[in-house]
């Protein structure tokens, strides 16, 4: 659905959509296959990815919250958006350090031979992340097209934040 905001709050509406999308692109993927190229003789960088995602997911988680109060409604409706997506990829992140933990359990308790461990975590763990992950991208980019065109789509956000004079 298209509303009539201004510009400023259009901008502001994308915000949380680039944040989650440089996480997911530029952190995720970017940063990592650069620091993994370098590990063996560097391995620093490798340990900056969790940390830049989980400071990016907590910030949007903040701000959400915060939008509540001090944005504009338009906004606000964007970081609702990522916020819930947000959601998604940290119970994705988190199944896939929980199957990970399960793999390495096996590993070094149970006597669990090393490859199947690794089909298990890349089958159960890695791949469906991965594939939330792209999915998430493109929902993500959605978003920014959809903040920028003054839209909303996400029918659950207008109906649990309904804007003041529309019924």
């Amino acid at each position: 659905m298209q509303f009539d905001v201004s510009q400023s709050e259009s901008k502001k509406a994308a915000i949380p959509h680039e944040i989650f999308l440089f996480n997911l692109i530029g952190n995720h993927i970017l940063i990592f296959i650069a620091s993994l190229g370098m590990f063996l003789s560097f391995p620093y960088p490798l340990y900056l990815v969790p940390v830049i995602s989980v400071s990016c997911l907590l910030y949007t988680l903040w701000r959400a919250k915060r939008s509540l109060r001090v944005d504009p409604w338009f906004a606000l409706c964007h970081w609702q958006i990522a916020s819930r997506r947000a959601k998604v990829f940290i119970g994705m992140l988190s199944l896939l350090g929980t199957v990970s933990f399960l793999g390495w359990l096996g590993y070094a308790y149970l006597g669990m031979m090393k490859e199947a461990i690794y089909a298990f975590i890349v089958g159960i763990g890695l791949l469906p992340t991965m594939m939330t992950m792209l999915v998430l991208i493109i929902m993500e980019s959605d978003g920014l097209y959809q903040a920028r065109q003054c839209r909303v789509s996400a029918k659950w956000v207008l109906d649990k934040f309904p804007r003041e004079g529309m019924s």
